[in-house]
């Protein structure tokens, strides 16, 4: 490793970013969704222990937060949390569906500072994407997209998390970003919260994990979040840091404040405090057991032999944690094909660890659309 991942492994006094999921509330209920969002959590944060954490973050000079959900506009204090983190120096970059943003709240969005857009979809057109988002689902994020574009807001982002389905669409995805003078930014699929019943069926083969590969090698302008790490075993590195940052260098704050080390692992082995404990979020950061635990050297376990362990660390943490598989053993996805029979000794189904009770609701086949009034609302 490099001298600079060698002190990021190490961890820092504070997160580079982090995740922070606003509300349980959402309107969709997307198969994959990493939170198994859809009803709002009573007790989730006030907006004054809201407004209280980004004064934290301020403090420990966080660069910026990821704010998703949920939906995060459907909280009703939506704008006045971003717009008070933008006034203390805190950047905001938010994923939405885009079921919130009318013509009017692109406008509202397009005029704040530090602050970036992410509208999700997961298909270049809707037989793909709806399946995944539900019905409309596409319609309705496009409709957004013409709103942000309309608005003038700039190079917003256009979120697509990578599966089965629509690994074959990754060209066309990226012509339809840059119609819109936006940046595509491809993630991973992660078997967490209702990923845990789709991975199965949609993780993309190996075939197309090589092909992902190849074509994000020859595109390092598109965005991953270091989401494809463990490809970079197959030969030269990704664009990134090349290494798991749970703990280390990001984390994740949930609706009712409670601190996990990766947004992908909300499960209560991997809860590191809460923002309401004393000491506040700073207090997790720089006190938790759990934290110091992942910061500390540790051995590549039975990756430790693999002559491409220090390109890719042994992969993801919560792929591994979801599938049965202990956190030394291969990626379940390890491009040189080793999760394959980590995966064949792995803990059987009905004994493999579940994520956090979810929050959704039946499955809805139309997305809830606003009106103007509404969405500003954010109700």
């Amino acid at each position: 490793m490099s001298a600079l991942v060698e002190e990021l492994a190490r961890g820092l006094d504070a997160p580079i970013c982090l995740t922070w999921e606003l509300t349980y509330a959402c309107n969709l209920q997307c198969v994959h969704c990493l939170s198994s969002s859809g009803r709002r959590d009573p007790s989730e944060l006030s907006p004054d222990e809201a407004q209280r954490v980004v004064d934290e973050l301020h403090g420990l000079q966080v660069f910026y937060v990821n704010i998703g959900g949920g939906e995060p506009m459907l909280r009703p204090d939506f704008f006045d949390l971003v717009e008070y983190a933008v006034s203390r120096g805190v950047g905001v970059k938010f994923s939405t569906n885009g079921s919130r943003i009318t013509a009017p709240v692109a406008e509202r969005l397009a005029g704040l500072d530090y602050l970036d857009v992410q509208v999700s979809i997961d298909g270049a057109d809707a037989a793909t994407n709806d399946v995944v988002r539900g019905d409309g689902s596409f319609a309705t994020a496009r409709r957004a997209m013409d709103h942000l574009a309309g608005a003038g807001f700039g190079a917003f982002k256009v979120s697509v998390v990578v599966t089965r389905d629509n690994a074959g669409q990754l060209d066309e995805l990226e012509a339809l970003a840059r119609s819109y003078g936006a940046q595509l930014r491809l993630t991973r699929l992660r078997p967490s919260g209702r990923g845990a019943t789709s991975w199965e069926r949609l993780h993309p083969t190996h075939e197309q994990q090589l092909s992902l590969y190849r074509w994000l090698l020859e595109r390092p302008e598109v965005l991953t979040g270091d989401s494809f790490f463990h490809l970079s075993a197959l030969g030269d590195p990704l664009p990134g840091l090349n290494l798991c940052g749970a703990g280390r260098v990001v984390c994740l704050i949930d609706p009712v404040g409670d601190v996990y080390a990766c947004p992908f692992v909300m499960h209560e082995q991997f809860r590191a405090g809460s923002v309401r404990d004393p000491g506040g979020f700073a207090g997790v950061w720089r006190g938790s057991r759990l934290f110091a635990e992942l910061r500390a050297p540790g051995s590549g376990g039975a990756c430790a032999s693999c002559g491409s362990y220090d390109a890719c660390r042994g992969g993801c943490m919560a792929s591994k944690f979801f599938t049965g598989l202990a956190l030394d053993d291969p990626d379940p996805e390890c491009a040189l094909g080793h999760g394959t029979g980590a995966l064949e000794r792995a803990v059987p189904v009905e004994l493999r660890p579940r994520p956090s009770a979810g929050h959704s609701l039946e499955r809805r086949t139309h997305p809830v659309l606003a009106t103007s009034g509404a969405a500003e609302r954010g109700r």
